[in-house]
């Protein structure tokens, strides 16, 4: 299934390709505080729509994970590998797509303060 999302504002705007079976609520210092539910799909799974000069990336820790945003409205639609590996990974936040049943998802819970 096809979906869109994006930032708040819409400069960052994405599709990602791929069927929703569930998310993950990490609790570790970021994603705790961003609230996000993440959906792990390939990273060529995701495409950018529109993005110009507003998405900016963050990096902490082992700088493992591009946690990126938008410089505009501060929104957090996805984070990815950062590595350039052909196995890497896009982790979508699913608060950021449109017409998605959020109480319908499934959420698995990650101990990312431990990991």
């Amino acid at each position: 299934m096809l979906y869109k999302g994006s930032c708040h504002c819409g400069k960052v705007a994405f599709e990602v390709e791929g069927e929703l079976g569930g998310a993950v609520r990490c609790n570790c210092s970021i994603c705790a505080r961003k609230g996000a539910l993440l959906w792990a799909v390939p990273h060529g799974s995701l495409r950018l729509v529109a993005w110009g000069d507003d998405l900016g990336k963050y990096t902490f820790g082992k700088g493992s994970i591009a946690h990126r945003f938008c410089r505009t409205c501060g929104i957090h639609p996805f984070a990815e590998d950062a590595s350039l590996g052909s196995e890497r990974s896009a982790y979508i936040n699913i608060n950021c797509l449109e017409d998605v049943d959020l109480a319908a998802v499934q959420v698995f819970e990650f101990d990312g303060r431990s990991a």
